[in-house]
């Protein structure tokens, strides 16, 4: 993975802060503590997003109070002084280390004011797009459709049309569609609606493979920058990856890396060229 997933929430909100130090149980005399249970956190995020937060901080010591007495089980067996233990030891160590680095270094990078320095970086390069808000009726043939605009032609009311008769999803609200910009639409409905240039204004019957569309103009106007709230998590991990990715690049500047399978070496190559090509926060 590119970065380890965030740390998962505390397993209980306490009113005041705990030490880490606290200790929450005892397993033959070996203590369980608040860190054990961070720690612990770290590796079940998945299984904690699925359980209401007053079970989680249970289920975390339960499976400690597991670990604490198989892990003793496995040391009295002699298998903590296996090769292969101690090779399984060297990479979970580097692997805290890893996090450890990832949240201090990193993640504590990427404050609030970085964020919003990246919204105000956002919102001076946005540059404003033509959206329209429009309304339209669907019918599946072209002749009823010619017989719908004869009839918005001779005075009927858009929106009582359109409930009585699209077989579109939106036509409970009278077929409107609410503000869109270019690109958002199928292109025979994009032409036709931001070729209406008056409020109000109704196109011919228009044919997309949807079926056959009328489309009234509502409202016209220049899009304008979300606001912070609505982007700030996207910046945030846009901002995270590209601190990771600066970072570990300085990290790896001299290092060398020698791969003997030069099948293996190429894939690794390819992708990190790949992931290289990812970096850039999509705006």
């Amino acid at each position: 993975d590119a970065a380890p997933p965030p740390a998962a929430e505390a397993p209980v909100a306490d009113a005041a802060p705990v030490s880490p130090d606290t200790v929450v149980a005892t397993v033959g005399g070996q203590p369980i503590t608040e860190a054990d249970l961070s720690f612990a956190a770290e590796d079940l995020t998945q299984e904690l997003g699925q359980m209401p937060p007053e079970q989680r901080k249970p289920f975390l010591l339960r499976v400690l109070i597991d670990m604490k007495v198989m892990a003793k089980a496995g040391k009295d067996a002699g298998m903590a002084d296996t090769p292969l233990f101690q090779q399984r030891l060297n990479y979970l160590e580097e692997r805290a280390l890893r996090r450890a680095f990832f949240s201090e270094t990193i993640a504590n990078a990427v404050t609030e004011a970085a964020v919003r320095a990246g919204y105000d970086k956002f919102v001076a390069e946005f540059v404003p797009a033509d959206e329209v808000r429009a309304s339209h009726i669907l019918v599946t043939e072209e002749a009823e459709a010619n017989a719908i605009k004869a009839e918005l032609d001779g005075g009927a009311d858009f929106a009582t049309l359109a409930k009585e008769k699209s077989i579109d999803p939106g036509a409970a609200n009278g077929g409107d569609l609410g503000f869109f910009g270019k690109g958002m639409m199928v292109a025979p409905f994009e032409a036709a609606a931001f070729a209406l240039t008056d409020i109000g204004q109704v196109s011919a019957p228009v044919q997309s493979q949807f079926g056959w569309h009328i489309i009234r103009l509502e409202e016209k106007r220049q899009s304008a920058p979300p606001a912070f709230e609505e982007v700030a998590g996207q910046l945030q991990q846009e901002l995270l990856m590209t601190t990771f990715d600066a970072t570990v690049a300085r990290l790896m500047d001299g290092v060398t890396i020698d791969i003997p399978d030069a099948a293996l070496k190429a894939a690794v190559d390819a992708q990190t060229e790949t992931e290289a090509g990812a970096e850039a926060p999509a705006q």
